[in-house]
């Protein structure tokens, strides 16, 4: 609908804008982030093929001329093992009692396991919002596969709306926003056209920093990796932006990992950071990081305050 239809119609529930909260939910790494990146349009939470990457709810913007949609991408759901697991479960569940519309992400590629039955049970927790199915990664099966994993899916619950779909294609998203934005309730405009997040730079900053590590470190390492920024400096006699960060870890062993032979493996964690952050701040940029042990700061709660959790 264009603007000038709109114009041209009785402003009635039934057409006028509409603004809201989406969360999308499932177990841990099946595209939540990567699916509110493509609906971004613009790389606004990190993604890592390692389990629960995401670790604080991020705020991405989807503008349209009928409505505004806010994808609230939060940690995925799992049993916690640590103080940090147990506060990234209480955020997710803050999180979706606040927001209008739950995508509950079913990978197309994996039979329905424990895992997603516990989730589908925790939807009955929050009866405000309204319940989307959302069967993500079609590129990675064949069409019956597909076909049966919805199939599965619409067994699960009565729910408002069932959708297949490719994130890394770009097939079906579309139709996703157009279903969600029909479910949204009627209300102004909550952000700016231009608006795609409504995160800080030094957090986003810190998540490329933790990105980059993720995809370059060991598989022992993915959960006791913290980013901070201690101070982030545009100087005036170049355009150049300098960035001091922090990269927490969990032991001496870890720490020696991360930096590798005569840091090597740390020079290129900050070449994959910065090739990141550069579009992002619009220059050249000097990245200092420093790796520093913090001893099980996953399971310590000053720590954990001092780390932002």
């Amino acid at each position: 609908m264009s603007d000038s239809d709109a114009g041209d119609r009785p402003d009635t529930p039934e057409n006028s804008f509409r603004a809201g909260f989406v969360s999308f939910i499932g177990r841990p790494n099946v595209g939540k982030s990567t699916l509110m990146n493509a609906l971004v349009g613009e790389k606004v939470a990190i993604t890592s093929s390692k389990p629960q990457t995401t670790r604080r709810a991020i705020r991405g913007i989807v503008n349209r001329p009928d409505g505004q949609l806010i994808v609230v991408d939060t940690p995925g759901m799992h049993r916690p093992r640590t103080l940090l697991g147990e506060r990234l479960n209480s955020l997710v569940q803050s999180t979706l009692g606040d927001v209008d519309i739950i995508g509950f992400c079913v990978p197309a590629d994996e039979k329905i396991g424990p895992g997603d039955r516990y989730i589908n049970e925790r939807l009955e927790d929050y009866p405000r919002a309204k319940k989307v199915a959302i069967v993500t990664k079609t590129d990675a099966t064949g069409k019956a596969a597909v076909a049966d994993q919805l199939l599965t899916v619409s067994s699960l619950r009565e729910w408002d709306a069932i959708i297949p779909l490719s994130a890394v294609r770009g097939s079906q998203l579309d139709v996703l926003v157009d279903e969600l934005i029909v479910l949204l309730p009627p209300s102004p405009q909550l952000y700016p056209d231009d608006t795609v997040t409504d995160e800080q730079l030094e957090d986003r900053i810190a998540e490329y920093i933790r990105e980059a590590v993720l995809e370059d470190v060991r598989d022992e390492l993915p959960h006791s990796l913290a980013v901070t920024i201690d101070d982030i400096v545009e100087r005036e006699d170049k355009p150049l932006t300098e960035i001091y960060a922090n990269l927490f870890v969990e032991r001496d062993s870890q720490k020696a990992i991360v930096i590798g032979k005569g840091g090597s493996r740390l020079r290129t964690i900050g070449e994959t950071a910065r090739a990141q952050i550069e579009p992002l701040v619009g220059q050249k940029v000097f990245l200092s990081i420093r790796v520093k042990v913090a001893k099980e700061w996953q399971r310590d709660p000053k720590q954990l305050g001092r780390l932002g959790f």
